[in-house]
């Protein structure tokens, strides 16, 4: 038997031991008091003060430490909002509470009732009355209970990871923030929040691999959600002209420090607006973020400066691989032999040898996302990897799109919106056609939607959590989702 499992083979008689009293998991105690706030209210009074006071205090939580000391005893309990220090005297709490805690273990929660008193060394302390055992943790906590260093265990075991290390706490609740600010700047803006489905008939809004479910009533094949776009865009030609989602959206990709198959977005679409517009919203929705969240606008993050100073870099998608492709000659853009040959020279993969414009986007994904660190917006992208974009009235082989590059990453992806029905069937039908594995479907009931007149829209979307990744100094995608996909270790 290992260490382990002789550790909690003895918790188990402990908690059977309660058992037989009828005292395990009760449900009766009332927390009424919080670390944090107990210290924040107290912690500036004199110790003659807060004992002239008596403050009773009810609070709960998870020990952390264990100091017997006889007849007496100190512990440390864990809440969401911080630690407190509680004292116990067998005199005072009686002998079989007494007995009780001294059989507790190591991550057991508690509930306290008492008063407040200060250490000889100042430290806010709770005087125990009386003690219950609201939980018992039957598995012993990590070793090393000041932080979890174990990437497998902070990922697999998130739970550990929260109780353990304040830092994964404080990044979640960041996090939260973060989607509130960007959910109320919308609400602010008379954007509508709206629902739209994660289960669709056929893949689409995005060119992406899907996931595949089914639906047994119906004995019909589904597919989770890629993005909510065309949803969304249905919601304008219905007459709203102002809505936004922020969704879980679904890609059958691989998984990586900056890729995960399961993510969060917000999608938004303004009716009478194009791509400027949306590239203004962006710029003054990161400012709020940071004001509202007192961010620096010009920070580190990982190795790389950031400066979020605004109005943000722009650059056209051609002269951005003329300016960061090194050796390559723009007067040869069009010339499919030397792009092959460039792409073979500087090791880059090509998705499509068929099309010289996807080499193209080969050529601007090995060599200049890396090099857009500051946040910059990279426009005039290629109509025929943009199915959805609206083109240049006089560069019809252009649209008018933009993405949004930070620290060598996508963040943002939005242009204005192709309203004419029979483009967008045609757009459609390349894709139908085309051998690229990441493709859309043709999508009729949309080209149906878009035949009764859906007015000049500008629509765009955001990673939120890559955006996230950014402002809280996460080098991988799964330090900011709560429980990221992991490969099963059997």
């Amino acid at each position: 038997m290992t260490e382990e499992n002789k550790l909690i083979t003895e918790r188990k008689k402990k908690l059977d031991a309660i058992k037989i009293n009828n005292k395990a998991y009760p449900n009766t105690f009332r927390k009424k008091d919080y670390a944090n706030s107990i210290g924040d209210k107290y912690k500036d009074l004199e110790k003659e003060d807060i004992a002239e006071k008596n403050i009773p205090v009810s609070i709960a939580g998870r020990l952390l430490t264990i100091r017997n000391m006889g007849n007496s005893s100190f512990a440390n309990l864990h809440d969401e909002s911080g630690n407190i220090q509680i004292y116990l005297q067998k005199k005072q709490v009686g002998e079989d509470s007494y007995l009780l805690f001294n059989n507790l273990d190591l991550g057991d929660i508690v509930g306290i009732e008492g008063v407040l008193f200060k250490t000889k060394t100042g430290e806010l302390t709770v005087n125990t009355s009386s003690i219950m055992l609201l939980s018992k943790s039957l598995r012993p906590l990590p070793e090393k209970f000041h932080g979890i260093a174990d990437i497998e265990i902070k990922y697999r075991q998130r739970y550990l990871d929260l109780m353990i290390n304040p830092e994964t706490k404080s990044l979640f609740k960041t996090r939260s923030k973060i989607v509130s600010e960007i959910r109320n700047f919308f609400i602010e803006d008379d954007y509508l929040e709206v629902e739209t489905p994660m289960m669709h008939m056929i893949p689409g809004g995005a060119a992406a691999k899907p996931f595949i479910t089914h639906h047994n009533s119906l004995d019909l094949d589904l597919y989770l959600r890629i993005a909510p776009e065309l949803f969304l865009k249905r919601c304008i030609i219905g007459g709203y002209e102002k809505v936004f989602e922020i969704n879980r959206s679904f890609r059958n990709e691989g998984l990586s420090v900056k890729h995960n198959p399961e993510f969060t977005m917000i999608e938004f679409y303004c009716a009478y607006q194009d791509y400027i517009y949306l590239m203004s919203l962006i710029e003054n929705l990161f400012s709020k973020i940071i004001s509202s969240l007192n961010f620096s606008s010009n920070f580190k993050y990982q190795d790389l400066q950031i400066d979020f100073k605004t109005p943000f870099t722009k650059i056209k998608f051609y002269d951005s691989i003329e300016k960061y492709a090194k050796g390559i000659d723009s007067s040869k853009f069009n010339n499919k032999k030397y792009i092959e040959d460039y792409c073979s020279e500087n090791s880059i993969k090509i998705s499509d040898k068929g099309s010289i414009v996807k080499m193209h986007l080969d050529i601007f994904d090995k060599m200049v996302e890396k090099e857009l660190i500051n946040p910059t917006f990279v426009t005039h992208y290629p109509t025929e990897v943009s199915p959805l974009s609206r083109s240049f009235d006089d560069e019809p082989n252009l649209v008018e799109r933009f993405e949004l590059f930070i620290a060598g990453r996508e963040i943002a992806n939005g242009f204005s919106e192709l309203n004419d029905p029979e483009e967008q069937s045609n757009r459609f039908k390349e894709q139908v056609n085309s051998d690229d594995d990441e493709k859309m479907s043709y999508d009729e009931d949309f080209v149906m939607a878009l035949e009764y007149g859906m007015p000049p829209t500008a629509g765009a979307g955001i990673g939120i959590d890559r955006l996230i990744m950014m402002f809280t100094d996460s080098a991988s995608i799964k330090d900011v989702l709560l429980f990221p996909h992991m490969k099963p270790k059997k």
